[in-house]
C-alpha cells in the first residue's frame, strides 16, 4: 500500500488490518504487506500522526497487488514519482486498488481509461469533469474491473477488501474473515441509501432480522411471497424495503445468497452439482452453473480447481 502525506488513515488501518495481521487459524498462506511511501517519513491527514521508517516506492515493483493513496483534495494530483510507480504496476499485470479518493490516484496515472470505476458520490460529479474517459459507477460500493479494483466511500475499503479476499482464498475464508471483524461478508447494494437526502417521517423497519432468517432457510425454497409473509408486508413493499435499505431486490438478494452457500460447499469438497443446487435452493445444476458465472467468472470445475479444499 502506498501511502503519501495527507492519506487518510482509516483506509490505511483497513488494509492493514485486512492484509496484515497473521491469521495462523486459517489454513491458508496469508498476505505480505508493506506500506512504502515516497519518502520514509510520512505525515499523514491533518498531521493527526506521522509515520517513519516506511519503505521506498520500489517495493512497488515486487507486489502483486497495489493499494494507491487517497487524498483529502483529489483534485491535486499526487506526486509524479507515485504515479510513475503506479504504471509501471499496470504496465506488468499488478493488480490496482483504489479506496475512496484514491480512484483519482488511479485517474491522474491514466490507468482506468475506458474502464468501469467508482468513487465517493460526492466527488462524482467532479470526477467525471475531470476524466470523461472513465466510466464512472457513482451508486455502488466498489467495482472490479479485473486488474483495477475502486472503491466507493471509506467504509467501502472494508467490502472491497473482503471481496478482495473471496477472490484470493473462496467464500469460506472470506466468511471467516468478516466474522473476525464483525462485519457482513458481502453487502449487496449501492450508495444510493448513504447520499445525503431528506429523512422520512417514518423509517421502514430493519431488514436484519429478516435476513438473518432467510439465510437460515435457503435450503426450503424461499420466494420473495414467503419473504414478505415473514416480514408481514406485501410483496410490493418488500421490494421498496430492499431497494431502500440494500439497493436491491428481494430475488437478487436470495439468489446471490445462494450462490454464496454453493460456493462453500464446493469449497468444503462437495461437487455433485445437482445435490448442492437443491440443497442451496438454486434447482437445477444449469441454473447453477449459469449464477456461478455471473458472480465469480468460473465454471463449477475451475472454482473447485481453485479453492475446494486439500486444492
Amino acid at each position: 500500500m502506498i501511502v503519501s502525506v495527507g492519506s487518510n488513515p482509516f483506509e490505511m488501518g483497513v488494509a492493514t488490518e485486512l492484509f496484515g495481521l497473521r491469521r495462523p487459524e486459517l489454513p491458508v498462506d496469508w498476505y505480505d504487506f508493506a506500506l512504502c511511501s515516497p519518502t520514509p517519513t510520512v505525515r499523514m491527514h491533518a498531521g493527526f500522526f506521522q509515520l517513519s521508517g516506511v519503505r521506498g516506492l520500489d517495493a512497488v515493483d515486487r507486489a502483486d497487488t497495489v493499494i494507491v493513496p487517497n487524498r483529502p483534495d483529489p483534485l491535486e494530483d499526487p506526486g509524479p514519482e507515485v504515479l510513475a510507480a503506479i504504471r509501471r504496476a499496470a504496465d506488468r499485470g499488478a493488480r490496482l486498488v483504489s479506496f475512496c479518493t484514491g480512484t483519482f490516484t488511479l485517474a491522474a496515472a491514466g490507468v482506468l481509461d475506458g474502464r468501469r470505476a467508482t468513487t465517493h458520490w460526492r466527488w462524482a460529479e467532479a470526477f467525471t469533469a475531470r476524466y470523461p474517459r472513465v466510466d464512472l459507477q457513482p451508486d455502488v460500493l466498489f467495482v472490479d474491473d479485473g486488474q483495477v479494483i475502486t472503491a466507493a466511500g471509506s467504509a467501502a475499503a472494508l467490502d472491497t477488501s473482503l471481496h478482495l479476499v473471496r477472490a484470493d482464498h473462496g467464500a469460506e475464508i472470506a466468511a471467516a474473515v468478516s466474522r473476525r471483524l464483525v462485519h457482513p461478508a458481502h453487502r449487496d447494494g449501492g450508495q444510493r441509501q448513504f447520499i445525503e437526502h431528506p429523512l422520512p417521517e417514518v423509517a421502514d423497519a430493519s431488514l436484519a432480522p429478516l435476513l438473518d432468517w432467510a439465510a437460515e432457510h435457503l435450503t426450503e425454497g424461499l420466494d420473495v411471497s414467503a419473504l414478505a409473509a415473514r416480514a408481514a408486508v406485501s410483496p410490493a413493499t418488500l421490494h421498496r424495503r430492499f431497494r431502500a435499505q440494500l439497493g436491491t431486490t428481494p430475488l437478487a438478494w436470495l439468489t446471490e445468497q445462494r450462490t454464496t452457500l454453493a460456493c462453500r460447499l464446493m469449497e468444503r469438497g462437495e461437487d455433485r452439482l445437482d445435490v448442492i443446487a437443491r440443497t442451496c435452493g438454486l434447482g437445477a445444476a444449469t441454473n447453477l452453473r449459469t449464477q456461478l458465472r455471473r458472480r465469480t467468472g468460473l465454471t463449477p470445475t475451475e472454482y473447485r480447481s481453485r479453492f475446494a479444499a486439500g486444492r
